[in-house]
């Protein structure tokens, strides 16, 4: 028997974007919402936490470095 190799027409393009589109609206809808309120008081330590913080060996290393 003779297999027929699948082509890919426009047409049936078109129809996988829109499923894979609405697949995709659909996984994002399922997603429950963060919570806003939750704990208020572990966002403020996180902030405190974040970002650069100097430290002994880095300013150690700053007041080798000066030329």
């Amino acid at each position: 028997m003779e297999e027929k190799k699948g082509k890919l027409s426009r047409r049936n393009f078109l129809l996988a974007m829109g499923v894979g589109s609405a697949a995709g609206a659909a996984a994002m809808v399922a997603k429950p919402a963060p919570q806003a309120h939750a704990d208020a008081g572990e966002e403020q330590t996180k902030k405190k936490t974040r970002g650069y913080q100097t430290s002994a060996h880095v300013r150690n290393y700053y007041r080798t470095a000066k030329v």
